[in-house]
């Protein structure tokens, strides 16, 4: 089962991930979202659209804009919808 990790601590574990190119997206529900805290990054993909960001914090620590999501994915998208992803040193087990 995929799951997603940082510090010692499991942010996110679900066998229902989509996988996009190479990222796992993992359901919304699946995510400890006590771990997450909304960050002001935002990127543009030309095919999934905006991108927003979340800073994942572990105790005193925080690693800025480590996951992402899409608020509102274009259509050909939508299996991005409602899932967040994880990078910046965060291990991701599949």
């Amino acid at each position: 089962m995929p799951k997603a990790i940082w510090n010692g601590q499991t942010l996110a574990e679900s066998d229902n991930c989509e996988v996009v190119e190479g990222n796992q997206y993992f359901p919304r529900d699946a995510v400890n979202m006590d771990l997450l805290r909304p960050s002001e990054k935002h990127t543009q993909c030309g095919w999934k659209g905006t991108a927003s960001y979340y800073d994942v914090v572990v105790g005193d620590r925080v690693n800025p804009d480590a996951a992402w999501y899409y608020p509102d994915p274009m259509a050909g998208a939508e299996q991005v919808g409602n899932r967040i992803a994880f990078w910046r040193g965060v291990q991701v087990e599949a």
